[in-house]
């Protein structure tokens, strides 16, 4: 009797410490997480320490903040079956226009701005309603749309770069202000850091406290007192970094911009309804649908919201550079497209988090860093990043081509008592209950995408 005493003990420490992550989390986002703190550690070590350097990290956050605000909108298009090919080029057009509405046209700086957001939303209507409602492929719209507002860009532009007032730069390549007393730090990133640390623990008090009330299977005490011992850790390492830096620099506002975007599309993904559907259309659009899913309300959505956050992307972009030129946006997509998928995000859609996708970004803007510390050519920093995304992805796949379970679907298995309900995101031959529910389980649908409805 011992035997299996022994083991049920061991199996349920192992589900206790699975859930430090959450009852719905990744393993395959652990996994990145873990592979993300390794090449810190060995970029660290093999760099001499120069990439924990305060300056490195507020660059390095400066410089890849397009990237991952880019990330949050696509993994949205990709969840839900599609792909954007246009999102570059849409930053680009946009980042002229606002260039030149303050050049030439002596445009305020912040009508500067909603100039460009409403531009970015004009954009996102009009290949939502190509997606949407006239059915043309996302792949095939997006395509077109990278032709014509990179066209767009060199003509508006005329090929010229267009610079920006000193004022509008903030956004992009400015600092949380300092005041206060001199204490060798940033005191406005060390409130900031001291309010993030807070939060941690409100946030994980609250979900034990919602779980009791639902009735909900909790992890134990420990769990989360470990969950927010080592999270508060890294919280306040980060802001001992971030406010440590050279004189006049502090936590990058492009920075703050990111986390608000992450916790804004976060909740829409995963507490409202709304997201829940637009898993449920890329997890299974024929149930979906016969569950009362406005199929094509959701395809507008998610490529009209992408447009709207290349919007943004592109004009911190031309706020960090300080110019808008003609070679803005190039390749942005495909950095985009390669954090989503490395950050968990499933080929055939209906599965990928926010925050997977932001751990896949930063997979990639380490990678670039590190390698040019080292010296790396940038050719062969390109190899590398193409190896990574293939291996990421293709693990899985021949996983599951060898007849065996998708390797991350093993690891993301949800063990809490929401597993029935969660894993309704399935192909599931209950017509009468389809799922709309977001999963992290990869183990996915076989959707056909030659079919799907737009």
């Amino acid at each position: 009797m011992s035997e299996p005493v022994t083991a049920a003990k061991k199996s349920g420490g192992i589900r206790d410490l699975g859930k430090m992550f959450g009852s719905g989390s990744s393993g395959r986002q652990v996994g990145i997480l873990a592979a993300l703190v390794v090449i810190i550690i060995f970029f660290q070590i093999t760099t001499g320490g120069l990439t924990l350097d305060p300056t490195n990290l507020i660059n390095l956050v400066n410089s890849n903040a397009y990237v991952l605000i880019l990330a949050i909108g696509m993994v949205m298009v990709i969840i839900a079956g599609h792909i954007d090919l246009s999102v570059g080029s849409i930053a680009a057009f946009v980042g002229i226009v606002v260039a030149t509405s303050m050049a030439s046209w002596q445009f305020p700086w912040p009508v500067a701005i909603l100039l460009g957001l409403t531009l970015g939303l004009v954009i996102g209507v009009w290949q939502g309603l190509w997606v949407a409602y006239v059915g043309v492929p996302a792949f095939i719209v997006t395509l077109a749309g990278m032709l014509i507002f990179r066209g767009a860009n060199q003509y508006f532009g005329n090929s010229t770069s267009v610079t920006v007032p000193s004022d509008y730069t903030f956004i992009g390549a400015g600092f949380l202000p300092d005041f206060g007393p001199d204490t060798t730090y940033s005191n406005g990133t060390l409130i900031l850091g001291l309010i993030v640390a807070i939060v941690v623990i409100v946030r994980e008090w609250r979900l034990r406290s919602t779980q009791r009330k639902m009735g909900s299977e909790t992890s134990p005490l420990w769990v989360s007192v470990v969950k927010v011992v080592i999270l508060d850790a890294l919280v306040v390492y980060a802001t001992l970094l971030f406010a440590g830096g050279r004189i006049g620099t502090s936590f990058p506002v492009s920075g703050i911009i990111l986390g608000v975007l992450v916790l804004v599309y976060s909740f829409i993904t995963r507490n409202t309804t709304f997201g829940r559907h637009i898993y449920a259309v890329g997890g299974n659009w024929h149930a979906a649908e016969l569950s009362g899913v406005k199929i094509k309300r959701i395809n507008f959505f998610v490529m009209m919201n992408m447009a709207f956050i290349a919007s943004i992307a592109g004009m911190i972009g031309v706020a960090r550079a300080g110019a808008s030129g003609a070679a803005d946006g190039v390749g942005w997509e495909l950095d985009a497209i390669a954090a989503v998928f490395i950050g968990g995000a499933a080929v055939s859609g209906g599965i990928g988090t926010i925050v997977g996708s932001i751990i896949g970004g930063l997979v990639i803007a380490v990678l670039n860093n590190g390698l040019q510390l080292l010296g790396v050519g940038i050719d062969r920093v390109q190899i590398i990043k193409g190896l990574v995304l293939l291996i990421a992805v293709g693990v899985d796949v021949w996983s599951k081509k060898q007849g065996r379970p998708s390797i991350i679907g093993l690891m993301t298995r949800n063990r809490s008592a929401l597993t029935d309900a969660q894993s309704g995101a399935q192909v599931n031959t209950r017509v009468d209950r389809p799922s709309v529910e977001p999963t992290d389980s990869t183990e996915e649908s076989v959707r056909p995408q030659s079919t799907t409805p737009n």
